[in-house]
């Protein structure tokens, strides 16, 4: 086992872990580390505790210090200088006619490195775009291209469901959306009632497929014969949530309705999957 404390950079950001060095650093407090990127300025989302050393990548680099408020003010002077740089590259954009659109600019804590986030419908050549960026900031210059749902998760937003982007409040990483998760509820196959503002499958569809998935397997398929105590009849709906079955009966010209325990209660579902 080896002690450590959790880490975000960014609001709804991927947690890292790093060595606490013996120190009991408390929840919510910003603390000074070092990346692959360089000197960080981070948030401690979990306090210390003991992990198995599988579950982390070794060696774990040691956290540096608790920020203190000049550390604190350095950040927001690089978020102005940042913005100041976001202004600029735009202008950049434009004088090269590239095709591509600035998402956001970050400078790494110690302002060796700005990286400069775009989207772009293909390759950009921005070649040039870099040494006019490198000769203006004299420092290492890092144009990273990111899509559709990295955007949204930096820039944020309000979804169909009316409250903030699932992304850019609480989601550290995205998990697989398929079109069978939005089949499975029963969901309109509408693009614009199941896409997120991103144009892509909405992150939340994901949310309640494990139980979905469950479900479908404890229920008999839709179209299946089964045996009820009115006579033979076909399953012609399903409530998954609810767990209810409708069965209809031909030759009583009507159709039940059962809920899953009732079915197991009388043998029904065990008829109807032998």
């Amino acid at each position: 086992m080896i002690e450590v404390i959790g880490v975000r950079f960014k609001k709804a950001g991927k947690i890292y872990y790093f060595d606490p060095d013996q120190d009991n650093i408390e929840l919510d407090s910003y603390v000074i580390v070092e990346t692959v990127r360089g000197i960080e300025f981070g948030k401690v989302v979990i306090t210390n505790k003991q992990v198995d050393e599988e579950d982390v990548v070794l060696p774990l680099k040691k956290v540096i210090r608790v920020a203190d408020d000049r550390d604190k003010r350095t950040v927001v002077e690089n978020q102005e200088q940042a913005q100041k740089a976001f202004d600029i590259c735009t202008e950049k954009i434009e004088y090269h006619e590239l095709d591509m659109n600035l998402v956001e600019v970050e400078y790494t804590f110690d302002r060796n490195k700005i990286i400069f986030y775009f989207t772009a419908d293909g390759r950009v050549d921005f070649r040039n775009l870099v040494k006019d960026l490198a000769s203006m900031f004299k420092t290492r210059i890092e144009l990273r291209q990111i899509g559709v749902r990295d955007e949204a998760k930096m820039l944020g937003g309000i979804g169909p469901c009316g409250r903030m982007l699932c992304c850019s409040t609480f989601l550290g990483d995205f998990e697989p959306v398929s079109i069978k998760m939005a089949k499975d509820q029963n969901l309109s196959l509408n693009p614009a009632k199941i896409s997120g503002l991103c144009g892509r499958l909405m992150c939340c569809l994901k949310y309640e497929n494990d139980d979905y998935e469950t479900a479908k397997k404890e229920l008999p398929d839709i179209g299946k014969s089964m045996k009820t105590p009115y006579g033979e009849g076909k399953v012609v709906g399903l409530n998954i949530l609810e767990r209810m079955i409708q069965i209809e009966l031909p030759e009583k010209d009507r159709v039940v309705e059962y809920t899953l325990d009732e079915l197991i209660e009388e043998g029904i579902v065990a008829q109807a999957t032998e």
